[in-house]
């Protein structure tokens, strides 16, 4: 009696209704997610640096009153920062960077020798995060204040009073030996004592007699 050979089927089971659901949601969800990603990834780039003034690697004739970047959207102020070294290795940048819409202006003060300056900066996104970077710049010529040297005290141009001879401001000399030439009233004083003397001498006298008698 012939046989029948059973041959079975090796294809998986189809997924029972609640397992079927649940892989069309995941894979609803994945396909989701990567179209928002593809869809905001140009609207999640931080802001980036257009331009510079003076621009990067260019000569100009003195080293400016302050250096400009631009940015391609307006910066926050939190965070910002922008240090302008010189040639001599000394900081010329001062103060906190002044924002105007997409410009960040940093003044430089003090001398400014000739040569090459370099600008560190660093400047917050309006998205919220830091970018940064650096460019450099040739003056050939000085600029700012110099060291200026004290003035010198000017002559004097009071001239001596009419009548004055160049040596009468000079102190006179007084010899303890001769009072009376050391001094216009050095005689009346002698006068006066020499007087005094005399009429105690008198008075004397006459008491002296009186008592005698």
């Amino acid at each position: 009696m012939p046989t029948t050979a059973t041959h079975r089927s090796t294809a998986p089971a189809p997924p029972r209704g609640g397992a079927r659901r649940a892989l069309l949601a995941t894979a609803a969800a994945g396909l989701a997610l990567g179209g928002g990603l593809l869809g905001a990834g140009p609207a999640a780039a931080h802001d980036r640096l257009e331009s510079t003034n003076p621009a990067d690697g260019t000569t100009v004739a003195t080293a400016p009153d302050a250096v400009v970047l631009t940015m391609s959207s307006p910066p926050l102020a939190l965070g910002t920062l922008v240090r302008v070294t010189g040639p001599d290795g000394t900081v010329v940048s001062g103060g906190d960077p002044q924002i105007v819409d997409t410009d960040v202006s940093e003044p430089l003060t003090g001398p400014r020798p000739a040569g090459t300056y370099q600008v560190d900066w660093r400047i917050t996104s309006s998205d919220g995060h830091p970018v940064s970077g650096t460019f450099s710049f040739t003056a050939t010529g000085a600029a700012g204040s110099a060291e200026t040297s004290p003035a010198s005290p000017a002559p004097s141009t009071t001239s001596p009073a009419a009548g004055d001879s160049p040596g009468s401001s000079s102190p006179a000399v007084v010899d303890p030996s001769n009072p009376v030439a050391s001094d216009g009233n050095g005689g009346l004083i002698v006068a006066g004592i020499a007087a005094v003397v005399v009429v105690g001498g008198i008075g004397g006298f006459i008491g002296y007699r009186r008592r005698q008698r």
